[in-house]
C-alpha cells in the first residue's frame, strides 16, 4: 500500500494521529511512521529553541522514536530503507518525502537542538547539554549517546585490566556449570588451602535482570555445588550465596542522579559480580552496572546472544560477543577472568534434532532450518499450516495438552504439590502474541475448553479451582514470588486449597487469596518463557507478516523444548523468521571492536 493511499483511508480521529501536526511530521504521522508521542516531543523541543526546519523536526522525532523500538540511535543514511510502521500491516514508506542526506545532516549541524561530534565540551569547557547528538549520519538522543560511550569506556577498561569475562552459549551448553566451578575455585583459593592462614571468602554478587532469572541462577548454582569436589567449608559458602535482581543489587537512592544507591561514586562492595541472562540487560541498565563495579572486581556476564533482547534500547550482549565470540576468545574460563569471551557450543540438554534446528536458526540458514524440521521424527514434529486454518492438524497439540493437564489435575487433587508442578513443566504452548488467533488469550481458552470436555470433574468455571496452573505476572517481594514464576492450586487433606510454588526443591504454600497478579498458564508468550524449559513445547508461529516474528523469537521458542518440539506454522513464516534478525541500531560494537567490528548477530558454529 502506498503512503498516499494509506493516508487517504486512515481514520482522521484515531489516537495515533496528531491533528495539529504540520509539514513532514504530519505526513510521517499520518502513514504511521511516527507515533503521536514522537511528534509531540519533537514539536516541543523545536519550540523551546525556535527551530523551524522541517527536516530537523523530523530527525528529532525519529531520534525519539528509536529507543522506544529498541534502537540506541537512528542512522539518517539508512532510515529510509529500514524504517517500519508499528502495525502488522505492510506499508510502503518509499513514497514519503525523505530529506536528502547531505542537506539533512547540514541542517542538523547548525541547529540549536544538536551537538555535533564526540567532544562533550566546546571552547568554554562546559558540557554541551543539547538534547540531540550527531555523529556523522548517526543521530542520538543525548542520554543514549552518553550511556553508550560510558559503557564502552568501562568495558574497555575492564578488559584492559583482565577483569571482564563473558560466558556465552545456548541453553544446555553448561554456562551455569562454568560459573559454579569458577566461583568454587575462587572460594577454595580463599578458604580451602592449608599451606597458609585462610582468608575471608570473596564477597560474590549473583544477579539477573528479572526476579525469576535471579531465583533460577541461585538454584542452578546450588545444584551444581552439590556435585563439585570441594571442601565442606567452601560448599557451605557456595550454598549460602543468594541472588538478586540487578535493580536490587544496585539499590535505590531517592534524589540520586542515577536513582541507584551504587554508582561511580559509591561502588558495590563485592569482590566478584556475576550477571546471568545478560541478553535481557538494556544499555541503560548496563551503564548503571558497569559504573558501580569496583575498580579491582571482576565482572562476569553470562547469557545467550541468540535469545530475545531487552524490551528497552540496546543489544549489549550481542554487541559485546560479536561473531564467533570476538577476535580473541580465551581457550577456557579462569578463576580470575581474562580479557575475553568464552562461547560454549556443545549442547548437553536437548536432543540432536532440536539442536540442529536451533543452530540453523541461529545461523540464519532458512534451508537448513526447514530441513531440520523434517529430519527428526519423534523429537521434532512440524505442522506446516497457519494455526488459524489448522484445526484438523491440531490433534497432537490437543493430545499433549490434555495429557499434561490430566496429570496436573490428578496430582493437585491428591495434594501432591511437587508432582503437580513437575507435570506442569512437561508441556507448554508458546505464543508470539498476547491476543488474537495466535495469542495466549485465545489459546488458553481453547485448552480450558479441551480439558473441560475431556476430563471428568474439572470445574474450570471457578476462579481458584484445584489444578489451576498459575503464572505470576508481577513481582511480589513480600511473598518471594516473581514475574514468570509458575504454580498450581492443590487440595491439602482436611484444609482449604493452597497455591504451591517451588523454590530450590522446597514447596512454598500460599492462600490463593494472598496472590496478587496471576494468570492461568496453559499457554504463555515466548518472551515470558525465556529462561524456562519444558519436556514438550508446542510453538505457534504467527503469520509471516507479523512484525514481532524474528530470528531471535523463533530461536528462543525452539530452545524451550527439552525432549519434544511441536512447531505449527507455514514454511513461509519459518523462513521469514529465520531471515529477519532483530535489527537494532547501535554504535557499541564499533566502540568496543573498532571499525572492523564483528557481526554480533550471525555467529558461526
Amino acid at each position: 500500500m502506498s503512503a498516499t493511499a494509506d493516508a487517504a483511508v486512515r481514520d482522521p480521529f484515531e489516537a495515533r494521529r496528531v491533528v495539529g501536526a504540520t509539514g513532514l511530521l504530519r505526513e510521517f504521522n499520518e502513514i504511521g511512521a511516527l507515533s503521536a508521542a514522537d511528534v509531540h516531543v519533537a514539536t516541543r523541543l523545536a519550540e523551546l529553541v525556535g527551530e523551524d526546519s522541517d527536516a530537523v523536526r523530523l530527525a528529532a522525532a525519529l531520534a525519539v522514536r528509536g529507543p522506544r523500538l529498541g534502537h540506541v540511535l537512528v542512522d539518517l543514511a539508512t532510515v529510509r530503507d529500514t524504517a517500519t510502521v508499528e502495525s502488522d500491516e505492510p506499508v510502503d514508506l518509499s513514497g514519503l518525502p525523505w530529506p536528502g542526506i547531505d542537506e539533512w545532516v547540514a541542517e542538523l549541524g547548525t541547529s540549536e537542538l544538536v551537538a555535533v561530534g564526540e567532544d562533550d565540551a566546546g571552547a568554554t569547557g562546559v558540557a554541551d547539554a543539547r538534547p540531540l547528538r550527531l555523529l556523522g549520519t548517526r543521530l542520538y538522543l543525548d542520554r543514549y549517546w552518553r550511556e553508550e560511550r560510558a559503557v564502552a569506556a568501562d568495558l574497555n577498561e575492564l578488559t584492559a585490566s583482565g577483569r571482564l569475562l563473558v560466558i556465552a552459549g545456548g541453553p544446555g551448553t553448561g554456562k551455569t556449570t562454568q560459573v559454579a566451578r569458577m566461583v568454587a575455585e575462587l572460594i577454595e583459593q580463599a578458604v580451602g588451602l592449608e599451606s597458609r592462614p585462610p582468608r575471608r571468602p570473596p564477597l560474590i554478587a549473583l544477579a539477573a535482570p528479572t526476579g525469576k532469572a535471579a531465583a533460577r541462577l541461585q538454584e542452578a548454582v546450588h545444584e551444581e555445588t552439590a556435585e563439585l569436589p570441594i571442601s565442606d567449608e567452601s560448599r557451605a559458602v557456595l550454598m549460602g550465596l543468594r541472588s538478586s535482581t540487578l535493580h536490587r543489587l544496585l539499590g535505590w537512592r531517592p534524589g540520586s542522579h542515577s536513582r541507584f544507591a551504587h554508582d561511580r561514586g559509591n561502588r558495590l562492595p563485592h569482590d566478584v559480580v556475576i550477571v546471568d541472562e545478560t541478553s535481557m540487560v538494556s544499555l541503560s541498565l548496563m551503564a548503571r552496572l558497569v559504573e558501580a563495579v569496583r575498580p579491582d572486581a571482576p565482572l562476569i556476564l553470562v547469557g545467550d546472544p541468540g535469545q530475545l533482547t531487552s524490551i528497552e534500547a540496546g543489544v549489549v550482549l550481542a554487541d559485546i560477543v560479536g561473531e564467533d565470540g570476538g577476535p580473541h576468545p580465551p581457550t577456557h574460563p579462569a578463576p580470575h577472568p581474562p580479557p575475553g569471551i568464552v562461547v560454549l557450543e556443545r549442547v548437553h540438554r536437548y536432543g540432536g534434532g532440536i539442536a540442529r534446528l536451533a543452530e540453523a536458526i541461529r545461523r540464519g540458514d532458512g534451508d537448513a532450518a526447514v530441513a531440520a524440521l523434517g529430519s527428526a521424527p519423534g523429537e521434532v514434529t512440524w505442522l506446516p499450516a497457519d494455526v488459524r486454518e489448522a484445526e484438523a492438524e491440531l490433534g497432537l497439540v490437543r493430545q499433549r495438552a490434555v495429557a499434561a493437564g490430566a496429570e496436573v489435575f490428578a496430582a493437585a487433587r491428591a495434594g501432591a504439590g511437587m508432582d503437580a508442578l513437575a507435570a506442569l513443566g512437561r508441556f507448554r504452548l508458546l505464543c508470539a502474541h498476547r491476543r488474537g488467533p495466535y495469542g495466549v488469550g485465545d489459546w488458553t481458552s481453547r485448552v480450558v475448553a479441551w480439558l473441560a470436555g475431556e476430563l471428568d470433574g474439572v470445574n474450570v468455571d471457578q476462579r481458584d479451582y484445584v489444578g489451576r496452573p498459575l503464572l505470576v505476572t508481577e513481582n511480589d517481594y513480600e511473598l518471594g514470588l516473581y514475574n514468570g514464576d509458575t504454580g498450581v492450586i492443590v487440595q491439602r487433606p482436611g484444609e482449604r486449597p493452597t497455591a504451591v510454588f517451588e523454590r530450590g526443591g522446597v514447596l512454598l504454600h500460599f492462600s490463593p487469596l494472598r496472590l496478587g497478579a496471576v494468570d492461568t498458564v496453559y499457554a504463555m508468550t515466548i518472551h515470558k518463557s525465556q529462561g524456562s524449559q519444558f519436556d514438550t513445547a508446542a510453538v505457534l508461529v504467527p503469520a509471516a507478516s507479523s512484525r514481532i516474528l524474528t530470528r531471535e523469537l523463533l530461536y528462543t521458542a525452539v530452545t524451550r523444548a527439552r525432549r519434544e518440539l511441536i512447531l505449527i506454522g507455514t514454511e513461509d513464516a519459518v523462513r521469514q523468521a529465520v531471515a529477519r534478525p532483530v535489527a537494532r541500531a547501535s554504535g557499541l560494537r564499533e566502540r568496543l571492536w573498532g571499525e572492523a567490528a564483528p557481526d554480533a548477530r550471525t555467529r558461526r558454529p
